[in-house]
């Protein structure tokens, strides 16, 4: 494969998509929590590619380390700053929030509302990370790679990959955690609608003037 692709054959790329435009997109959209956004990176990422094809090293395993840095760089122009990240962050976890307000007592619903609630809430306290262990922490933990790759991937020591990574951990867990909390509390504040013995709320024009 790293032959075909170092020799820009069209069907080697073909496959490179197959395998792997999912998860360059969904990395693309760890780094920047917009989806619009991550389908640019995930199409700028496979150009990109193949114009840095012959920069593939003839020998190695799989490319896909090789695509996520590349996603991971293009990424970093379409999210130059922490604020742009938090408010798409915000956005994407309100819009998963509205998924939840429909009420179902199913105890295997309310597995995946809770998990969900998790989810947004870890999404947003990525937005509160400095981008650099934001994208150690992808990587590394969503990712899966391992130290060394990731250190040749971002242009770093190993040492400050690690460094990095404890670091977010530490700061993620915290952060999601009070997020979390947060959010609970605004659900069990929210006003209880309470029925009276009147079957309209709304009066017609005529009674509204009297």
């Amino acid at each position: 494969m790293r032959t075909r692709v170092r020799a820009g054959d069209p069907g080697a790329f073909a496959e490179l998509f197959d395998a792997y435009a999912r998860t360059v997109y969904n990395h693309a959209f760890r780094l920047t929590a917009d989806w619009s956004v991550a389908e640019d990176v995930m199409s700028a990422t496979y150009l990109e590619a193949w114009r840095r094809r012959e920069t593939v090293d003839a020998e190695g395993g799989s490319l896909r380390p090789w695509l996520l840095g590349i996603a991971t760089n293009v990424a970093r122009t379409h999210c130059r700053s922490n604020r742009r990240y938090r408010a798409a962050a915000a956005a994407a976890a309100e819009a998963g929030a509205a998924s939840m307000r429909i009420p179902d007592h199913a105890e295997e619903t309310a597995g995946r509302v809770d998990d969900r609630r998790r989810i947004n809430a870890t999404l947003t306290a990525l937005g509160s990370l400095k981008r650099a262990e934001r994208e150690v922490l992808v990587l590394c933990l969503w990712e899966g790679m391992e130290y060394a790759d990731v250190a040749r991937t971002l242009g770093v020591p190993i040492g400050t990959v690690r460094s990095r990574l404890s670091r977010a951990r530490a700061k993620l867990r915290k952060l999601a955690d009070a997020e979390l909390g947060r959010r609970k509390r605004e659900l069990t504040s929210l006003p209880r609608q309470v029925k009276g013995d009147r079957t309209h709320a709304i009066r017609s024009v005529e009674e509204g003037i009297r």
